[in-house]
């Protein structure tokens, strides 16, 4: 304990030294009093200090090491790569390196007689690179190409095997489809795959494919052209970053960025309550451990995003142990055994609801989807029937065995260090338990975590955190499922393959007109409901710490507008 106060204490000097320094007076300036002319107030320089929970080694989300996802990656990359477009916290895509999204409206987007389709954007004529080389169509271009090649999975996108050809003249870059796919707006974005620098990275990619994702462009030589630029990458440590003076948007109006990675929850709260920390990206504490920092960190603020996320159990449909879990009449059962409310009061104080299908309630389909949604109401009496039915027999310990005595026991697991889902884990296992099902917890740890096999091929259940928009879909596509032929690469976490839900998926991402895709989304909500390929818990808020000094900064969506936020005085 005295050592960590004592790192605190010596990093929350170090920041408040740095945030007194100053650049020298321009040249040209006098001091106060000199009859050469007025004084001239050098300019504040802002730096500020903010943390995401892991120890990153890439600058990339799509660069994933063994096929898993880093907290904070996600939002650190928005800070430093643009798009074409870029997502906003409401969920729409707004107009970065381009001029305009393209719509039907405006003529950008256009659908065919023939069934085809194109999307058109214009650069902006002051759209720069990091270092200064101006971005050209030829980059983009460049882009689409990393994202089609087979020999790099990791950029891979399903999207791109929709396109027919792409086409440039001038700075507009016109995209031929070969069906129509309403995702097609934020194909160039840092969601998909970010516009990426033809003139560093089409060497390596040319001669050295399998070196393509090891060099150091990913981390401490990374350009981009985003609100900000890497200046001190430190492995295992921070990344440093500086204002990009000419931003496409306009230059960030906070001159320098010290992200921090801090892996555990206790420093990390540590750090902000000691103010070495102003600001939290992506997923860090917990909301219980957020809310108690908020109630001892008077120069800060909780921020709560708008339900992105929810967390749910992931049922295994490969070789299941035991083979029950591959019935749907069991998975039924168990979601009918968890008191989905009580959990969702428990752990999210109050603040969400529980969750009977994938969709936040805040998407624009959502409403229209809701009579198709076959609902599980808690009912552990049924859920225990249930579980009778298939053939087994309460002991006289309570527990359910089968017909050779063998009790009646499934395995669930989770990352370790995630309090959420750590919570939703032990809680669904004594509900379980309360209804006479056996239950072996695992907590994966961390060096386990990242090994895409073991992660796989868990026997029974897996308890994960997951996006609650159509986003959702293109992960649980059969074509996404992490088996040995792929190396275990892909997030249909449950291998759930089914070619009429992929045939359901594939219709709705080519279906333009949204009563008519709203329709399709139902059916897949049926689906999916009905066969129980989810036990959705409850969605989940995931909250930043936000300086109070800060403006402009949200826990939904954040970087996307980085260039806007405001450090005050």
């Amino acid at each position: 304990m005295f050592v960590l106060s004592t790192r605190l204490m010596l990093a929350g000097i170090v920041l408040i030294m740095g945030g007194a320094c100053q650049p020298p007076a321009p040249q040209g300036s006098q001091p106060n009093g000199n009859q050469a002319g007025a004084l001239t107030t050098p300019r504040v320089v802002r730096r500020v200090t903010a943390a995401i929970q892991s120890e990153p080694t890439v600058l990339s989300r799509k660069i994933r090491p063994l096929g898993v996802g880093i907290a904070g990656v996600a939002e650190l990359e928005e800070l430093i790569a643009a798009g074409l477009t870029v997502t906003d916290d409401h969920g729409q895509a707004q107009a970065q390196l381009a001029e305009r999204v393209p719509t039907v409206e405006n003529g950008l987007w256009r659908l065919l007689p023939d069934g085809r389709m194109e999307t058109t954007w214009v650069l902006r004529e002051n759209a720069t690179w990091h270092d200064g080389v101006p971005i050209t169509t030829a980059d983009l271009l460049f882009t689409s190409q990393v994202a089609q090649d087979r020999e790099i999975g990791v950029f891979r996108e399903s999207a791109y095997d929709m396109i027919d050809g792409v086409e440039t003249v001038d700075r507009s870059v016109t995209v031929r489809w070969k069906q129509p796919y309403i995702e097609a707006d934020n194909l160039f974005s840092p969601e998909r795959v970010p516009a990426l620098p033809r003139h560093i990275l089409e060497k390596t990619f040319l001669e050295d494919k399998a070196g393509f994702t090891q060099t150091s462009y990913w981390n401490e030589g990374f350009v981009g052209a985003g609100a900000f630029r890497v200046s001190r990458w430190l492995a295992g440590s921070s990344v440093t970053l500086q204002a990009f003076d000419q931003f496409v948007l306009g230059r960030p109006k906070i001159d320098e960025i010290e992200i921090k990675f801090i892996p555990s929850p206790p420093p990390l709260a540590a750090g902000i309550l000691a103010s070495a920390v102003d600001l939290t990206l992506g997923r860090t504490l917990s909301l219980d451990q957020a809310l108690d920092v908020r109630d001892r960190w008077p120069a800060g603020r909780v921020d709560v995003d708008n339900f992105t996320s929810l967390l749910l159990i992931y049922p295994q449909f490969v070789d299941p142990s035991p083979g029950v879990v591959g019935d749907v009449r069991f998975r039924r059962a168990l979601l009918q055994m968890i008191d989905r409310q009580e959990m969702a009061d428990t752990f999210q104080a109050g603040l969400a609801p529980t969750a009977n299908v994938f969709l936040i309630p805040n998407h624009a389909e959502f409403g229209g989807i809701q009579n198709q949604v076959v609902r599980y109401p808690h009912d552990p009496r049924a859920g225990s029937d249930a579980v009778a039915s298939l053939g087994y027999a309460r002991g006289a310990d309570g527990m359910f065995r089968d017909g050779s005595g063998a009790p009646l026991n499934v395995e669930i697991r989770t990352s370790q260090g995630d309090d959420q889902q750590e919570k939703a884990l032990f809680g669904s296992a004594d509900y379980w338990q309360r209804g006479g099902v056996a239950v072996t917890h695992v907590l994966v740890p961390p060096q386990l975590a990242s090994g895409r096999e073991y992660r796989a091929t868990f026997p029974a259940f897996d308890v994960k955190r997951q996006p609650g928009d159509r986003m959702f879909l293109e992960r649980v596509h059969g074509s996404k499922t992490p088996l040995a032929e792929t190396d275990y690469v892909g997030n249909n976490y449950n291998r759930y393959q089914s070619p009429q839900l992929d045939g359901l998926i594939d219709r709705y991402f080519a279906t333009i007109p949204f009563e008519e895709r709203v329709g399709v989304l139902g059916q897949i909500a049926h689906h999916m409901t009905d066969q129980v390929l989810y036990l959705t818990l409850f969605y989940q808020t995931s909250p930043a710490l936000v300086g109070t000094r800060f403006r402009g900064v949200t826990a939904t969506n954040q970087g996307w507008n980085a260039q806007t936020w405001e450090w005050t005085d």
